[in-house]
């Protein structure tokens, strides 16, 4: 029987991939957002296959060459192709975003769950917390987080991480609380279930769908935030390439070569404008209020 179980439980889980596939692709705005963050992750991921020209290669003899055939978006002070750096700086930002939002995810979600299935102390005491993270500007917590510990990738992953727990936590602990109260969760309770297998069997569960649109939104504020660093000086470091460094770069010769921080500026805007478009599709997707309401 349990297997007759599994076997139905996945023909209907591929039965609704079809479905959700069709539905995505009937989304415009979602299908731009899915363009745009396939163009950013492929161009990070291949960066060292794809790009024409070592990023850090410095040739001073064709510093601030205009974008032209040899250089599609043109040359740095330095001679580096800013094509180059600008693909390597999109593995940067996404591999910082990426693990960033893992950390603050999987802290928030811990936090949100406990807060909200046993309440009380616990859950006043991780509220009032996420209440002074959220009280601070996310930028000027970052900047005396990365200040205090020095910057660095390791640095970098762990503040955006602790930054961004608050609003996960937040958001998973509503969702507890009208999970906890539900029939089958008290009928689960009333069979003397533990409260840590009815947290991870039967409420996580039901909590991952948000989970996965604050991920994918939260993706393109970690990325602007990194970027942000950056600029300040306060994220990756020379020469290793980055959006946000570059655009800092490229101020001192923004009238003789606008180029060097045209280019990193609009790449940062349609990443940032790619993950937020997929992220509201998937809510629009994934939330019955709003799906019944545009039936209507």
């Amino acid at each position: 029987m349990k297997e007759a179980g599994a076997v139905t439980h996945t023909a209907q889980t591929r039965a609704r991939l079809p479905s959700f596939v069709r539905r995505f692709a009937a989304h415009r705005a979602g299908v731009v957002g899915a363009v745009l963050v396939a163009i950013v992750v492929l161009s990070g991921v291949l960066a060292p296959w794809l790009a024409p020209y070592d990023p850090t290669a410095i040739a001073m003899d064709r510093a601030l060459e205009p974008p032209g055939a040899g250089h599609l978006l043109g040359t740095d002070a330095f001679g580096r192709d800013v094509l180059s750096r600008v693909m390597h700086g999109a593995r940067f930002s996404l591999e910082v975003g990426v693990v960033s939002r893992l950390l603050a995810l999987a802290l928030g979600t811990f936090l949100g769950l406990t807060a909200g299935y046993y309440g009380g102390r616990v859950d006043q005491g991780v509220m009032r917390l996420a209440d002074v993270t959220l009280a601070y500007p996310g930028l000027l917590l970052l900047i005396a987080v990365m200040a205090a510990v020095g910057p660095s990738k390791v640095a970098l992953f762990l503040a955006l991480g602790v930054v961004g727990w608050a609003g996960v936590a937040r958001l998973v602990r509503a969702q507890v609380l009208s999970l906890k109260e539900r029939e089958f969760v008290t009928a689960i309770r009333s069979l003397g279930a533990p409260n840590s297998r009815i947290i991870l069997r039967h409420v996580f569960p039901n909590v991952l769908t948000p989970i996965l649109v604050i991920f994918s939104m939260g993706l393109g504020a970690s990325i602007m935030a990194e970027s942000s660093l950056s600029f300040l000086g306060l994220g990756a470091q020379p020469p290793r390439p980055s959006w946000g460094s570059m655009i800092s770069g490229g101020l001192d010769y923004l009238r003789v070569a606008p180029w060097l921080s045209l280019a990193p500026g609009i790449v940062v805007t349609l990443a940032v404008l790619g993950f937020n478009l997929v992220g509201d599709a998937l809510r629009d997707l994934f939330d019955p209020k709003l799906g019944r309401s545009q039936r209507k």
